[in-house]
């Protein structure tokens, strides 16, 4: 009585069908979440390219990204995890998986493809940052120079309007 049983080799069919199903819902989840950075960054673009900048709407929109891209984190260890521990039954028995398999990659293929896309976006956004914080500079040394002109004319008209006491002589 050698041999597995072939209740057992169905039950281990079912957990790997079972894994790949959470996989695959992991992946939509993915998606959602990157959908969201993207349309985040869409509003960022728009903040950025405001006058004036809202910075609290533009802070806002970065704690939320943040929130985000922890939760993708979240899902990419969850992801690695399951795989690595079918990983070796898919290579085995990727023909009996292929249809999972096959909707697996399109939804990864549609996961890069939007990983590459909000990369794109993040750069053109990183771009128009760094020219509003250049501006910001600019206009906070220009307000500096003008306060410490302010303040020496301030100190200059002080200086010539302040008459030293004299003693007077009211003899005369």
């Amino acid at each position: 009585m050698g041999g597995s049983n072939p209740d057992q080799q169905g039950k281990g069919l079912d957990m790997i069908e079972n894994y790949l199903q959470v996989l695959e819902e992991s992946t939509h989840k993915k998606l959602e979440v990157l959908q969201k950075i993207e349309a985040l960054n869409k509003k960022q673009e728009t903040l950025l390219k405001e006058e004036p900048v809202d910075e609290e709407s533009f802070d806002s929109s970065i704690e939320e990204k943040g929130r985000l891209i922890d939760e993708l984190n979240e899902l990419d260890k969850g992801f690695e995890l399951l795989y690595e521990n079918i990983r070796q039954q898919l290579l085995t028995g990727k023909d009996q998986y292929k249809e999972q398999i096959k909707r697996l990659q399109e939804l990864i293929n549609q996961v890069t493809a939007k990983s590459v896309s909000i990369q794109a976006q993040e750069a053109r956004n990183n771009q128009l940052a760094e020219n509003f914080f250049a501006r910001s500079r600019r206009e906070l040394e220009k307000g500096r120079r003008s306060s410490k002109a302010t303040l020496d004319y301030y100190r200059s008209m002080n200086n010539t309007q302040s008459v030293a006491p004299q003693f007077m002589d009211k003899k005369k």
